[in-house]
């Protein structure tokens, strides 16, 4: 055994979460090897090496060990290295801490603050007006016999 398909090597490593997944990225053109996409089918082998693209980062990795069947986390640096260059990963470091101070507004769930500003304004616009005001009055300034009159016309 010193060849096996990329997809299931991906999947083997835990570098995809499931096989279809792997597959998936494959067809999407996310990973590479040597420059050139690959199919899920293209067989892998010791020192190889794969560029996985997980957006925003592309991910690099050696084959150091071929494995058909997935394998336990403490065992996946018998398998692969990561080569990431330094740049990358500083790009994903600011991607997280990004992700967190410039959320644009509208997106996800509203915060506390939004909560409170959203009901400050519907009752101040719903139930701030004067309760005092009898709508059923005849004598209502605002709707004169005029009025009735242009209306049945």
């Amino acid at each position: 055994m010193n060849e096996v398909r990329i997809d299931k090597w991906l999947w083997a490593t835990r570098i995809f979460k499931t096989r279809t997944i792997a597959t998936d990225a494959c067809k999407l053109g996310r990973v590479t090897m040597g420059g050139m996409h690959v199919k899920p089918s293209r067989l892998v082998k010791v020192g190889d090496v794969i560029a996985v693209k997980k957006p925003p980062v592309t991910y690099t990795f050696e084959v150091i060990g071929i494995v058909k069947n997935r394998v336990g986390a403490k065992l996946v640096p018998n398998y692969l290295r990561n080569i990431t260059s330094a740049d990358q990963l500083q790009l994903l470091e600011m991607v997280k801490i990004d992700g967190f101070v410039n959320r644009q507004k509208g997106l996800g769930r509203p915060t506390k603050k939004d909560g409170r500003e959203m009901k400050e304004f519907t009752d101040d616009a719903f139930f701030g007006f004067d309760d005092g005001f009898d709508w059923d009055d005849d004598e209502n300034p605002l709707w004169t016999e005029e009025d009735e009159r242009n209306l049945e016309k």
